[in-house]
């Protein structure tokens, strides 16, 4: 099922694909002209040969592959990327190691998800007050362990 088409280059083999039809990820795979290693506690930007173009009102958020983050530690560095449908650069992954042992990433890797979401822009209404609601102003933990 296609809800969507989007317009992509790439100088990889690879495009993002969902591995399973209910899949709500797209696997992004990286370009690599050799092996890279990321040590512990290390940041890497690492490129995916990857540009599209997104329609006005959407967004495309980079994720963690739940493989990757449980078994080696290695997650996106900003927790979740956001590319603006603006945005005609190549898409790059901001990957970090925090993991005991190095993580070696090779070209066509899987290394993080893409999912494509719909987004409101809000416009700001000043106000002095704000309505009431059942949960208040409980913050952090307020609802207990």
């Amino acid at each position: 099922m296609t809800d969507m088409e989007v317009k992509i280059t790439t100088d990889n083999t690879y495009t993002p694909a969902y591995e399973t039809d209910g899949s709500a990820g797209m696997d992004v795979r990286v370009k690599l002209d050799a092996p890279t290693e990321i040590a512990p506690g290390e940041r890497k930007l690492l490129p995916t040969g990857l540009r599209i173009e997104l329609p006005p009102g959407f967004e495309a958020q980079i994720r963690a592959r739940s493989g990757l983050a449980v078994k080696y530690g290695v997650i996106p560095a900003n927790g979740v990327g956001t590319i603006d449908s603006d945005y005609r650069g190549e898409i790059k992954i901001a990957l970090i190691n925090l993991g005991a042992e190095p993580f070696i990433v090779r070209d066509g890797d899987r290394v993080a998800q893409m999912v494509v979401a719909r987004y409101e822009r809000v416009e700001w209404i000043r106000t002095d007050r704000l309505g009431d609601s059942d949960r208040g102003d409980g913050g952090f933990g307020h609802t207990g362990v």
